[in-house]
């Protein structure tokens, strides 16, 4: 008899005659690495030792300054959440690898201190988040998920209650289109966790570009985020079949035709493009301040 949990959350699942199912662990990021290039997903996540991956990225330094500036600015007393005790947050916290030298990393500082005490400053200190770097966690009969929230707010919604909405900070140069809210899935997955977890309703999604004060949202229904754990299943169906399949041992050739390489110009950023011939053929290496916004000049 083929028996299985009747949902989401169930505490067991049961496969053919009763055997447990082994449920697939992993966080979106580990999904969306396999969609970006099984090679590189082989080396971050299987290969013992992992190889050596390359010098720090700058802007990944920026990045992750400014997350924390905002995660401890939200712990902090609401009567001391001001725009100044933000900038002095992300100058305590600063990360400095991957600049090209003291200079430069000083100037980015500068600039991430404009860019959070912009932010906060239009933000209301007393509207207290739900959750701040909040792991949520959902499981299905095939895989169980987990991840971690930027922010998760509690906001009045249309029905006269009120709902969950996540929110998700990026610093990067490139703009932001409401289609990447639509299509995340880190984010699909974060609001059906966020469900789980608090037990309220989630289908708000929000990326909140702080170099341009932009705000990127999208409202799921329960059909479109069903469609997107789908896509999650699927994904991490082809990632349990190729993970058991490095278990037991692959030659080069096998390894290379179950993790095959996807290249293209972005393999210069890639952090195991050294390992990689078939990345190192396809671009030149980037510099690892090349992912910076340029600084206004004069």
């Amino acid at each position: 008899m083929n028996r299985t949990s009747a949902g989401p959350g169930g505490a067991e699942q049961l496969g053919l005659e009763g055997m447990p199912r082994r449920l697939y662990t992993c966080t979106p990021t580990r999904l969306s690495t396999w969609l970006d290039c099984p090679r590189r997903y082989r080396m971050s996540y299987l290969d013992r030792p992992p190889p050596q991956k390359g010098p720090a990225w700058a802007h990944n330094s920026l990045g992750a300054s400014v997350h924390t500036a905002l995660a401890s600015w939200w712990r902090l007393p609401s009567g001391q959440r001001t725009v100044a005790a933000a900038g002095d947050l992300l100058e305590r916290g600063w990360i400095d690898l991957g600049y090209a030298d003291e200079a430069q990393s000083l100037s980015y500082r500068d600039r991430a201190r404009r860019m959070v005490e912009e932010y906060v400053g239009r933000l209301d200190p007393a509207a207290e988040p739900l959750g701040v770097e909040r792991t949520v966690a959902t499981r299905t009969e095939r895989i169980a998920v987990s991840g971690r929230v930027d922010r998760l707010d509690e906001r009045p919604s249309a029905d006269g209650g009120t709902e969950l909405v996540v929110v998700d900070y990026k610093t990067g140069r490139h703009l932001l289109t409401v289609d990447d809210a639509r299509t995340s899935l880190p984010l699909a997955l974060y609001a059906l966790a966020a469900e789980r977890v608090m037990r309220h309703p989630c289908r708000r999604v929000e990326l909140h570009h702080l170099p341009t004060g932009t705000v990127l949202a999208w409202e799921h229904t329960a059909q479109t985020l069903a469609r997107q754990l789908g896509r999650a299943e699927d994904i991490a169906a082809e990632c349990a079949s190729a993970d058991e399949q490095h278990r037991s041992g692959l030659e080069k050739a096998e390894a290379d035709r179950v993790f095959p390489p996807r290249p293209g110009s972005w393999c210069g950023w890639c952090d195991y493009q050294q390992h990689c011939p078939e990345g190192r053929a396809a671009a030149e290496p980037r510099k690892p301040w090349d992912g910076l916004e340029p600084l206004p000049t004069g």
